[in-house]
């Protein structure tokens, strides 16, 4: 047990030690290469949990990598706005539309082309969200997967302290409501704290007591998402009748399984910067 957990810190600690330096000392271009090739690993899990074989999963894995690999030359030739637009909005439209209401129901597409598609719009956005933010600000997109890890950090020590109603039994036993509130608050007050960087992040319009709300609104919202983006893997991990997505990554499974909640909380940070933020 204690070198499981061993095992699993150190990774934990170099791959945000290898995303810092990622995001702080690549240029665009090789930082979205290097996103490329993650997402290209995620999706061989993702055909995996699909039950696409043989040439679905090839097809499916070089789909993944060619419409990133458009997707992201459009963004870095032509500006990234009509590529988040696009792609941002798809992968955000699936996650409140369908995502969420699927945990609910506890719901898979039927098909495993359905649960291809579905992979192609959820990988290639949260993709296109993270370079686009790294192209607008590294501290941004930091700042945007900050909520995320927060969220998840929060949501574990809360639920292991104070834990009692599990919040998708069925799903992710280790789940509580307690600890999403715990996500949701230590998330709200990182959003506080970030305030006083809104206008150095490209913000211009007021700082008043309604965009303070919607901020925290937007904040919360963004941690419902990343729980729905968890379950819903967890969701196809049981019906596919598996732990982990991969073997990847020591200690911690696949890549599915450490960007899960970043998925679904990417593209719409990055809708929302494109229409709130300026160049800074």
């Amino acid at each position: 047990m204690a070198s499981n957990l061993a095992l699993r810190v150190a990774t934990g600690l170099l791959l945000v030690v290898a995303m810092l330096a990622a995001l702080f000392l690549l240029s665009t271009i090789a930082f979205g290469v290097l996103m490329l090739l993650l997402v290209t690993a995620a999706a061989h899990e993702w055909a995996r949990l699909a039950s696409l074989a043989g040439t679905s999963r090839t097809l499916f894995v070089a789909a993944i990598f060619v419409g990133g690999a458009v997707l992201l030359g459009l963004g870095v030739t032509y500006g990234f706005a009509p590529v988040v637009l696009g792609a941002c909005g798809a992968a955000t439209l699936y996650w409140l539309a369908i995502g969420a209401p699927s945990v609910l129901a506890q719901w898979l597409p039927a098909t495993a082309l359905a649960r291809a598609l579905v992979g192609f719009v959820v990988l290639e956005g949260a993709l296109v969200a993270v370079v686009a933010l790294k192209a607008r600000s590294p501290a941004l997109a930091l700042a945007a997967m900050a909520i995320v890890w927060i969220a998840d950090t929060a949501a574990y020590f809360t639920g292991r302290r104070f834990g009692r109603r599990k919040l998708a039994p069925a799903i992710s036993p280790g789940k509580t409501w307690e600890g999403a509130f715990g996500a949701a608050i230590a998330v709200v007050v990182y959003a506080l704290l970030l305030l006083p960087l809104a206008r150095r992040a490209g913000y211009a319009g007021p700082i008043d007591a309604v965009s303070i709300a919607a901020w925290i609104v937007l904040a919360i919202a963004l941690v419902a998402l990343s729980i729905v983006g968890d379950l819903h893997e967890s969701l196809q991990k049981r019906k596919a009748n598996v732990k982990d997505s991969g073997t990847l990554l020591p200690g911690h499974g696949g890549v599915l399984d450490r960007v899960d909640a970043l998925l679904a909380a990417m593209p719409p940070v990055a809708l929302a910067s494109l229409a709130a933020l300026h160049d800074a």
